[in-house]
């Protein structure tokens, strides 16, 4: 595998953001698996990130949801959006080098904030996985929910990535109408995002990993909850489900990559039984992004906000136990960075 020089010295836990803070590494480390991903994706809006892709050489290409912005139940018109997509000359290139996965989010599953309510979502599956370019004999062409498993086996180490989905039987939301936020936590206990089929993967999944990294990929954020918008945070049951499924499963290395807010971030906590932090990082805006950012609370953030078009890259070492992950922007430039050894 390709072997990136990167200059580090003591295994610390690193943030360079683009306010000009300067890092300097004393020892050589080698990256041994590359994740590039991302979400929030227009084909009508300027793809300028796909060179950018491109140039950083990844081992595989993962969607985090927003694909497309469909918003419909009209499958012939998810199917031209789709392939309006498939068109876009740099997403082609990427295409004709890079393996693809991902998950799906609202607007290519095809209804705004919608969940297990939205009355296309099989055929929108259906779609989906014409798009993902999945066999017409594959078991996921029967099952309910785009969920999956990817192992990448290398001769350094493995990694499992396991695509979740958070729309086809996410229940309902609870409206707030008490404040300016969209939405506040249901009662605790009240309502599912991922469902009973699903959560009994995902724990046997985790419960039989023998990887040295486990992805998981989620199109809502994992950690920031005080926002208002969707989030795992609005089902805090499932919060500590999913952090206790980690706990006693001692799976290793477990990060979570997430979309949809059009801000790319970091952010960390720790989870009794677990002798790494847990880190959420979020990588969304890939044609479009928040502009008008002005600033949230996130407790869990580290680091700063990036609210520019940009995409996300997680380069693993199995060695040394040590993960990067970087915010990059048009031209390469890297937006934010964290370094941390698991």
């Amino acid at each position: 595998m390709r072997k990136i020089i990167l200059l580090g010295s003591l295994y610390l836990l690193v943030i360079a953001c683009k306010s000009g803070k300067s890092i300097t590494f004393n020892t050589v480390e080698s990256n041994d698996f590359t994740i590039a991903f991302g979400s929030c994706n227009k084909h009508t809006l300027v793809n300028l990130l796909w060179d950018d892709i491109s140039n950083a050489d990844p081992d595989v290409w993962i969607w985090g949801g927003d694909i497309v912005y469909a918003d419909t139940d009209d499958m012939q018109l998810l199917e031209a959006t789709y392939k309006a997509q498939n068109e876009i000359i740099g997403y082609k290139n990427i295409k004709s080098k890079i393996p693809i996965i991902g998950t799906w989010d609202d607007h290519d599953y095809g209804l705004n904030d919608g969940g297990v309510e939205f009355l296309a979502k099989k055929q929108s599956q259906q779609k989906f996985l014409d798009f993902m370019g999945v066999s017409l004999d594959s078991p996921r062409r029967m099952q309910e929910g785009v969920y999956t498993t990817h192992d990448y086996v290398q001769e350094q180490g493995t990694i499992k990535v396991l695509v979740l989905d958070t729309r086809y039987f996410r229940t309902a939301l609870t409206p707030d109408i008490e404040t300016e936020k969209r939405n506040k936590p249901n009662t605790y206990g009240t309502g599912t995002i991922l469902g009973d089929k699903q959560w009994q993967w995902l724990q046997n999944e985790l419960n039989n990993s023998k990887a040295d990294y486990n992805i998981l990929v989620s199109s809502i954020q994992f950690l920031s909850n005080e926002h208002g918008f969707e989030c795992w945070g609005n089902f805090p049951h499932e919060i500590n489900r999913l952090e206790n499924i980690i706990a006693t499963s001692k799976a290793k290395g477990v990060i979570i990559l997430s979309g949809d807010r059009h801000i790319s971030e970091i952010s960390r906590t720790s989870i009794d039984g677990i002798k790494y932090p847990l880190i959420d990082f979020t990588s969304s805006g890939l044609t479009h992004a928040y502009s008008k950012f002005e600033g949230e609370s996130n407790p869990f953030r580290v680091g700063e906000v990036v609210s520019t078009e940009s995409f996300g890259i997680v380069r693993l070492n199995f060695k040394d136990k040590m993960v990067i992950f970087e915010i990059v922007g048009d031209g390469g430039e890297v937006l934010g960075r964290l370094q941390q050894q698991y």
